[in-house]
Parts: C-alpha cells; sequence; structure tokens
C-alpha cells in the first residue's frame, strides 16, 4: 500500500505579505508599465523621448527655441535646451529643493495646471522621474536665476544635492542619463531610431531646432532639424520620397486656426495613389489609432467635398449622374498631416493611440471645412483635378463592386460560398481553428496530407498573389487568388479597407473579440502564411502580408496572422536527425558538433582546448564578413588582402600619414607577396595576378571602422592567443598543423564528410509527416507573430518595396545588400 501524500504547504497570505512600493520603486519593479519593453530597444528610446519632450513643452510655450541630443561615447545621453529651467527654489509643501522633487516623485510637475504649460504632452509628471528611477547614473545641470545648478542621482537616489554653481547669463536645462543594464537587456541607442521621432518634432514645431550627435563612433556624426515651412514641408518631404503621394494638384492645402483654446494646423494633397495616408498628432503626441481629431477631419472632408461636387453638377446641367461618391473614394490618394494643440486632451489609454477628447470633434471639423471650402472656390483648376480623381476613384469602386457581386453571385453555386481548394477544419469555433496559406499546389498537397484535420485548414495559392499596393479597387476584387482568399476567410470580399476606418459618428463597430464588424465573421483566429524559404517564397510572403496591411489591417492588430519558418536544412549524423532553420543554424549545429568532438593542444597555450573553441567560433564569423565583404558593391575587397588581416590583431589606421606609413609596413610584413602603398585616407593594395601587378582594393577608413574588420582583429588576436604549432584531434583521426588555421580547416572538411546535410529547396519536397514534425505541429513548430511596432513607418515600408517607384525599392536593397544572405 502506497503511503499518503503530504499535503503541499500553502505559503502564509497576512498583513506581512503586502508590499508597499515607495518613491520610485515602483518604476524599478514594473518599468514596462511607464516606458514600455525593456529587451527590444523600444523602452530604452522611450526614455530620451521623455526628456525631450519637457524641452518641446518649453518651445510649445514659446520658451525654447534649440534643442540639443548628443549620444556620448561612454554610453550615456545628453539633452540640453535653451527654455527657463527647472525651478530651483525649494518647495513649499515637500520642503525639498524643487528639481529634487521633480527627479524622484511620481506625479510631480508643471503640467497639472494651465499656468505654466498651456498645452503639453506629459500629462502624468512620471516623465522624467522614470528616466531617473532606470539610470545608473543621472547628471541635471539647470541654467536659472543667474547661475548654474547642479545635483546628481544614482538608480533614482540623491547623491549629490543641489549646489549653486558659476554665474550664467544663460538659461536651460541639461539632463545627461546612463541607462541601468540592471534594467535594460541592450543599452545602445540607434541613431536612426532617434533620428525619426526626432525630425518629426521638428516638422511639428516650425519654430524650434533640434540636434542630434553622435559621438559614439571614430568620426562623429550629426543630424540637424529645422523647418519654417512646418507641416507643409512634412508633406513635400514624404511626397518627394514616395511617387504615390506626389501631388495631383498645383498647390497644397494648408491651414493654421485656433477656437476655444484649441489649435488646428492641417497640411494635405491628393496624390497619384490608391492609399490613404494621414497622420494625426494631438501635443505633438502621434495617434495610430486618430480620434476626435481625426474623425471631425474626415466628416467636415466629406461634407465639402460633396457639396463642392453637387454645385458643379448642378452648374453644368448634366443629365448623365454620375457614380455616388463615397467618404473612401474622397480620401483614395491622400496624404495629409493633421496637428491639434489641446489644453487637457483626453486618451483612451496610457499609450495615447487614439484621442477621445469630444470637444476636439466640432472644431476641427468647424475650422477645416470653412478653409477647405474657401480653398475649393479660390482653387476652381486644383478642384477640378482633385474631382476627377475622386470622380475616376467612385468609378473603380462601383466597378469593384459589380465584381464582387459577380463573385459571391459565382461562389453561391460552388462549395456552399468556399473556394473548392480549401481543404476546411472540423473545428467550428474561431478561437480554436487556423488556416495555413500554401504555396503552391505540391506544397498544398502535402500540407494537406499532413495536417491535423480537426483545427487546421488549409488552402493553396497557385502563384504569385496580385500586388494590392498598386492595383485600384476593380482589378484587386477581379483577382480570383483574392476572392478565394477572402471567402475562406469568411471576410466580405475587399470592402475598402474594412474595419480600419470609423463611422461616420465616429464609433468603432466591433464584436466581442474586439474585431471590426465587417470582420467579425472571421472564420479562424490563426491565419499562418506558410511558403518557401528562398526567394519567391519571399517575395510570395510579402505580397500577402501587403493584403493583410493594406486591406485587412485589423487583423494584424488583433495578433491573427503568423509566419510560419519552416527548416531549410536537415542533418543527419549516424542515426540521429536534427532539422535546421537557416544557415545560421546550420553552422552552429556543425560548429557545435565538432567543438564536442574535438581537441586541439597547442604547446605554448595553457587551456588550449577553451580558447580553441573560442577561436574556431571567431572563424566562423570571420569567414562570413569576408564573403561579404568581397562582393561590397561600394567598395570590393580581395580575399587575399582580407585573409592576410585574421593574422593581424593590431589595428591598422589611415588617419594621419604617420599612421598610414605604418600600417603599409604592418600589411606587408604579414603577407610578402602585397606590395602596399598609402593613399589619402586609405590603403592601396596591389598584388601579382597572371604575371602582371595590379591593384586589387583600397581598405579605406570606413572599412577599418567597421564591425567587419572589427571581427577579423579579433579572430586574429585568438590565434595568437594559441600561438602557432599544435595538433588537432577528430575521433581516433589527428593531425599536426603549423598553425590553429589549418586546424579549422582540417576539422570543416571532416566534419562535411561525416555530417550528412540536405537542403530543401521547397516545401513540396517534404514527405506530409516532415511538414506535420516541422512547421504544422504545434508543439514543436516556429511561428512568428506578425506585430505593427510603428503604423507610419510599416506603410512607408510597404509602399517603397511593393509600390510603383522602383527608385526607393533599388535605395533599399543597395542598403541592405551587405546584411542579405541570398542563394539563388
Amino acid at each position: 500500500m502506497a503511503a499518503p501524500r503530504k499535503k503541499k504547504k500553502t505559503p502564509a497570505y497576512d498583513a506581512e505579505q503586502i508590499t508597499v512600493l515607495k518613491g520610485l520603486e515602483p518604476v524599478r519593479k514594473r518599468p514596462g508599465m511607464y516606458i514600455g519593453d525593456t529587451s527590444d530597444g523600444t523602452g530604452l528610446h522611450h526614455m530620451v523621448q521623455e526628456v525631450v519632450d519637457n524641452s518641446v513643452d518649453e518651445a510649445l510655450e514659446g520658451h525654447c527655441d534649440q534643442v540639443t541630443i548628443t549620444l556620448l561615447a561612454d554610453g550615456g545621453c545628453a539633452v540640453e535646451d535653451n527654455g527657463r529651467g527647472i525651478p530651483v527654489k525649494m518647495h513649499q509643501t515637500e520642503k525639498r529643493p524643487t528639481p529634487e522633487v521633480v527627479m524622484t516623485i511620481l506625479h510631480a510637475g508643471g503640467k497639472f495646471n494651465n499656468d505654466s504649460y498651456k498645452v503639453s504632452g506629459g500629462l502624468h509628471g512620471v516623465g522624467v522621474s522614470c528616466v531617473n528611477a532606470l539610470s545608473k547614473r543621472l547628471d541635471l545641470l539647470i541654467r536659472r536665476d543667474g547661475y548654474e545648478h547642479t545635483m546628481a542621482f544614482e538608480r533614482g537616489r540623491v547623491v549629490g544635492k543641489l549646489a549653486k554653481g558659476a554665474k550664467t547669463k544663460q538659461t536651460g536645462t541639461r539632463i545627461v542619463f546612463w541607462p541601468d543594464t540592471e534594467i535594460f537587456e541592450g543599452v545602445e541607442f540607434h541613431f536612426e531610431t532617434l533620428a525619426k521621432r526626432l525630425q518629426e518634432l521638428a516638422f511639428l514645431n516650425s519654430n524650434l531646432r533640434i540636434d542630434l550627435v553622435d559621438e559614439r563612433g571614430a568620426e562623429p556624426r550629426s543630424a540637424s532639424y529645422h523647418y519654417e515651412g512646418g507641416l507643409r514641408e512634412f508633406v513635400e518631404q514624404r511626397a518627394q520620397a514616395h511617387r504615390e503621394y506626389q501631388a495631383v494638384h498645383e498647390k497644397m492645402f494648408y491651414c493654421h486656426k485656433e477656437r476655444d483654446g484649441i489649435a488646428l494646423e492641417v497640411a494635405l494633397q491628393w496624390g497619384a495613389g490608391y492609399v490613404e495616408n494621414i497622420r494625426c498628432y494631438t501635443n505633438n503626441i502621434p495617434q495610430s489609432d486618430g480620434g476626435t481629431h481625426l474623425t471631425g477631419l474626415r466628416a467636415a472632408l466629406t461634407r465639402v467635398v460633396k457639396s463642392y461636387m453637387a454645385e458643379l453638377a448642378k452648374a453644368s446641367k448634366s443629365k448623365k449622374a454620375g457614380p455616388e461618391i463615397s467618404g473612401e473614394d474622397i480620401r483614395e490618394g491622400l496624404l495629409c498631416v493633421l496637428a491639434v494643440k489641446v489644453p487637457d486632451p483626453k486618451f483612451s489609454s496610457q499609450t495615447k493611440d487614439k484621442l477621445v477628447s469630444s470637444e476636439v470633434r466640432p472644431v476641427v471639423e468647424e475650422l477645416f471645412g470653412e478653409e477647405l471650402a474657401i480653398f475649393l472656390q479660390e482653387r476652381p483648376r486644383d478642384a477640378q483635378v482633385i474631382c476627377e480623381k475622386i470622380t475616376s476613384a467612385a468609378a473603380a469602386r462601383q466597378a469593384a463592386r459589380q465584381a464582387r457581386e459577380s463573385a459571391r453571385r459565382k461562389s453561391a453555386f460552388d462549395s456552399g460560398g468556399l473556394p473548392g481548394k480549401l481543404a476546411d477544419c472540423q473545428e467550428r469555433d474561431p478561437a480554436k481553428s487556423e488556416i495555413y496559406l500554401v504555396e503552391g499546389d505540391s506544397a498544398g498537397g502535402s500540407a494537406k496530407q499532413g495536417r491535423d484535420r480537426s483545427f487546421q485548414a488549409v488552402l493553396p495559392l497557385r502563384g504569385k498573389i496580385l500586388n494590392v499596393e498598386k492595383s485600384r479597387l476593380d482589378k484587386i476584387v477581379q483577382s480570383k487568388v483574392i476572392q478565394d482568399l477572402y471567402q475562406a476567410l469568411g471576410v466580405p470580399l475587399v470592402a475598402d479597407r474594412p474595419g480600419e476606418d470609423e463611422d461616420e459618428d465616429g464609433e468603432d463597430d466591433a464584436d466581442g473579440n474586439g474585431l471590426p464588424a465587417p470582420l467579425k465573421a472571421l472564420r479562424y483566429h490563426r491565419i499562418i502564411i506558410m511558403t518557401d524559404a528562398d526567394v519567391d517564397g519571399a517575395h510570395i510572403a510579402t505580397l500577402l502580408l501587403t493584403v493583410f496591411f493594406r486591406r485587412l489591417r485589423p487583423l494584424i492588430k488583433k495578433g491573427c496572422v503568423f509566419l510560419a519558418l519552416p527548416p531549410l536544412y536537415k542533418a543527419r549524423i549516424g542515426k540521429q536527425e536534427r532539422y535546421l532553420q537557416d544557415d545560421r543554424e546550420l553552422k552552429d549545429f556543425l560548429a557545435e558538433y565538432t567543438l564536442e568532438h574535438a581537441s586541439f593542444k597547442a604547446p605554448g597555450a595553457k587551456k588550449a582546448a577553451g580558447k580553441f573553441g573560442a577561436y574556431y567560433k571567431l572563424m566562423q564569423r570571420a569567414e562570413q564578413a569576408i564573403q561579404r565583404q568581397a562582393v561590397n558593391p561600394a567598395n570590393p575587397l580581395d580575399e587575399e588582402v582580407l585573409r592576410t588581416l585574421l593574422a593581424l590583431p593590431e589595428q591598422l589606421k589611415v588617419d594621419t600619414a604617420a599612421a598610414a606609413k605604418k600600417a603599409v609596413k604592418q600589411l606587408a610584413g604579414a603577407n610578402p607577396s602585397l606590395r602596399i602603398e598609402a593613399g589619402t585616407g586609405e590603403l592601396l593594395c596591389h598584388r601579382r595576378i597572371y604575371g602582371q601587378e595590379r591593384l586589387v582594393c583600397r581598405l579605406t577608413k570606413s572599412f577599418l571602422d567597421s564591425e567587419d574588420y572589427k571581427c577579423l582583429r579579433q579572430t586574429a588576436a585568438a590565434r595568437a592567443a594559441l600561438g602557432e604549432a599544435g595538433e588537432v584531434s577528430l575521433g581516433n583521426d589527428s593531425l599536426e598543423v603549423r598553425n590553429p588555421a589549418e586546424a579549422v580547416a582540417w576539422l570543416q572538411d571532416k566534419v562535411s564528410k561525416a555530417v550528412y546535410v540536405q537542403r530543401y529547396k521547397g516545401l513540396g519536397e517534404m514527405n506530409p509527416q516532415q511538414l506535420w514534425e516541422t512547421t504544422m505541429d504545434p508543439q514543436a513548430r516556429r511561428l512568428v507573430r506578425i506585430r505593427i511596432e510603428d503604423e507610419d513607418a510599416a506603410a512607408d515600408l510597404f509602399t517603397d518595396l511593393m509600390g510603383a517607384d522602383v527608385q526607393p525599392r533599388k535605395e533599399f536593397i543597395a542598403k541592405g545588400a551587405l546584411q542579405a544572405e541570398i542563394d539563388l
């Protein structure tokens, strides 16, 4: 008889278990609640944004016209403005210096009334205090009342009390902070990420100049943003970057008005494309989900344009009735930036993605409507072009409706409205069901046989789906592949971006799952795109993602869209098999196997085995760097020269003539077959090819400052630590080698013969069992959920990659050429 099991003792739950977090402890305990994700970089860059926002609020009040952000070489970030400076007197109620109150107490600030700041972005008084709490150190410098005042903090605690310093005639605040590595997984600021938001702020505040300086590299880089044209320059820049946004009319519409304490600024134009692009801001804060200001603008736009077109039709006395105009027709191809300044804005959530202040809509609707009506009356030629574009959009939408109705009537006689190729699942609960969108019929056949039919459906897609980015609605609804896709999902056939726009009254119509009404009949809550791991597969996946982003965006926002990651390789050693995702996993697997079974002995090196393992891995990275630089389109480097650098751990420099002369001796000494000359900021490398000496490459300062060169030097240093001669063995085989590089080459050759690697060129090469084991089994598969981190940046990326303009696509390819690993 088995002994009775002891009952697990439950921990006590009394008053002693209630914890009270004081001061800034809540921020350090739950940083994600205040500044966002601390692992993916969003929270780190939000820290900079919080400090900058305070300076911008000073600019909104007219007290600041210069903000400088400096990324320091030691990893810190400095934000300096020429505003009024934080008050330095003793706080009346807290009995502490005001800077200490602002920096160490949550919900303390000057924005809770309208005396100091009429409008501001920060409303909760937690911004700069959160930055202080999450920084291992923060230095504060205040220029105010004729003196400099300094304070210092560490992880939110005061370590240097407020001290009065030298006299000064300047005013402003300088905050320098170093993010805490105990909080953030990575503390490296990205120049481009910060530059994008700072440029946006400069557009929104035409009186403000913002400088961004990066001191971390060998050569400091900087960017300066100041736009006297404000929102007009914002629209002009976007139109220049994307051909689809270039205006079809001569003059841009612009208005800047104020009423009842609410300021409105709008710049817009109709472009040649088909995509509506409206960016909304409240007190410089972007709203990706729009809100009452956007609702007011859309309502006024529809009302005024319809009224103007009705008057034109009446004046022309034409008996021929044109197509009925909708709001979607009017907004087709519209590029608009809408900014409002509101004294006490209300948002739907802490992220401020949607404005819900009801008093904003009537003001925006009235002011914008009045100015737009005047614009159309005063610019009849522009108005005519705009109306022609709108009429064309309405005609296309009417043709699309007819094609849609025809497709619906046809589908009513086929498979109960479902496409014939769809292998549906038995489960009827959408939350428990998933559908695989599979590239090609052959892969679709394997997927249908390998799936779990109880909850997994499969829809094979033959050929490449239509590019909806540069196709009008009537052409989209006539696509058989898109018809099949929509019918399988159970959503209306390409209603204009279903669920993305609000109703006329501004209310969202959503079901209990948070999906807009047009999508509430969705039959699967997991939509998985599964394509081959090659260039064509990536293209098909991108085309499908374009459909979801442009026409079914709510599905992405609700987390319903996924990418499957089928393996590219299967490695077999003896009877053991392992599926490997990509080239990197294959190399890691081969390295792991090699180092597990190999050994290296070097007479002069202590702990040679451990050092050799590190060197082996570095050699793999170095090989990738060599291959990358050998095909660099901007400056291809000679492979022999690059391999020579693997024996030179010392940094080669070309900053001065003396440094370049020394570098010539170092490189020539490592490889006597090379002839090296010192050029202006570069080394000219010559060697004999087919009996003639030729210039084979130039080692520029740009390359010598690159990460690839740094990797080569690290590899050279690891080789030097091992010495030269040694003995390498793998299993029962061994070899005396002259240097560690020979040992690596010998091991790679041995392992390549011992390990059988099968490469899958497509999903169709896998049998149903393999497809289930690798890509469809919920316990083993790898899926990537598609998220939208920055809606505007994502829209620009789809325009670049899938739009009609070729130049942005060429620039994107050229920029990422060195990072791409393409198997043709």
